[in-house]
């Protein structure tokens, strides 16, 4: 099954939700929407599913128009944030639920719903109620709910973001594997950008209700179009820093000075802005190139076995994004070593005029 958006519009009391969105997701592929709170990937899922009608635009699925088609009538299945289970039926019967209100046949009916249940871990639980299980244990449920029926387009609205972190490294993983034995689409909505990465597949990154690139999440990564795409898909957001250059190097703010690598050379003279990502500033030199920086500390904000570091020159800030535990005092003064290899460069519109070269990195 192939699904297509034309031309998709959401308005909502006056409000746009969804701006001419296009996008087509092809069979068997599995799709990550990218995009901070509010950038309308629930609301692009709703159109999808059928359960919202866009105000202006198509959808179509197997090239049949379905734009006024209910959900009831669309074969999807959907995974919410929350554990959406019947309490007072067992695991089997959530699973099964589907299946019922299609009136499968019984044996094929219990054959899928073992099937499903096993493929998820969860078959030693067939017999309990969600209240006597885990926060895990219950997504299972729900996800082998939704999976159960075969259906041609699975839905899921950030269905990890309830459980830990262990958990949802596991999720990830069973994911991937799950969808490589299925022919369906799978649109599986995100804010995290080392989420998306971690799935793989394709990104469509959304902000604002508007679709600002879609690709191979891979190429999507390195090779973001504008400066607000390269922010969405960095964690934290992508350093930048204004820049002027010249026939022979590169200046920031007219004082900072280095020389045009071999990877900046095809830049014309003229002003830009010059991406950084977080995990490519060091603390110690890492290549001949890398330009050292006298900083001030103004924040090292220590995340379990990650430490990121808020720090200050007198002509920008930057944020280091660090492995491991590192301690430092408020306005302590250190050397950072910018990777001048690994820099984004965007005119000055915001648009992506060169990226780095090492695409196998992160």
């Amino acid at each position: 099954m192939s699904l297509t958006l034309k031309n998709v519009t959401r308005v909502v009391e006056g409000e746009t939700w969804i701006s001419d969105l296009n996008l087509t997701f092809e069979p068997g592929s599995f799709n990550v929407l990218l995009g901070r709170t509010r950038a309308g990937k629930t609301s692009l899922m709703r159109l999808m599913a059928g359960l919202d009608r866009p105000t202006k635009g198509q959808i179509m699925m197997n090239n049949v128009d379905v734009t006024g088609v209910p959900v009831r009538n669309r074969n999807i299945s959907m995974v919410y944030q929350q554990f959406i289970n019947y309490p007072n039926l067992t695991v089997y019967e959530n699973i099964a639920s589907p299946l019922r209100l299609s009136k499968t046949d019984p044996n094929i009916l219990d054959r899928r719903v073992r099937e499903t249940a096993e493929m998820l871990g969860i078959e030693k639980l067939l017999n309990r109620l969600p209240l006597e299980l885990s926060g895990g244990q219950q997504q299972r449920t729900a996800m082998a709910r939704a999976l159960v029926k075969d259906a041609e387009l699975v839905l899921f609205d950030e269905p990890l973001v309830n459980l830990d972190y262990k958990l949802r490294e596991q999720f990830r993983a069973e994911l991937r594997t799950l969808f490589k034995e299925r022919n369906c689409i799978a649109v599986y909505a995100t804010t995290e950008p080392n989420e998306a990465l971690a799935l793989g597949g394709n990104t469509a990154v959304l902000h604002e209700g508007r679709l600002l690139q879609v690709g191979p999440t891979a190429e999507v990564y390195h090779k973001p179009k504008d400066i607000v795409t390269a922010e969405m898909f960095s964690e934290p957001p992508i350093n930048i820093i204004s820049a002027t250059v010249t026939d022979n190097e590169v200046t920031f703010d007219k004082t900072i000075h280095f020389q045009l690598n071999a990877d900046l050379r095809n830049l014309s003279a003229g002003d830009y802005q010059f991406g950084v990502r977080a995990s490519h500033i060091g603390l110690v030199p890492q290549a001949d190139d890398d330009l050292e920086l006298p900083v001030k500390v103004e924040l090292a904000e220590i995340s379990g076995s990650e430490t990121f570091l808020h720090v200050h020159n007198p002509h920008f800030d930057l944020v280091l994004h660090l492995s491991g535990v590192h301690e430092y005092k408020v306005d302590q003064e250190i050397k950072i070593y910018f990777p001048t290899h690994k820099v984004f460069a965007f005119d000055c519109e915001g648009q992506l005029v060169h990226a780095p070269i090492h695409l196998g990195e992160q």
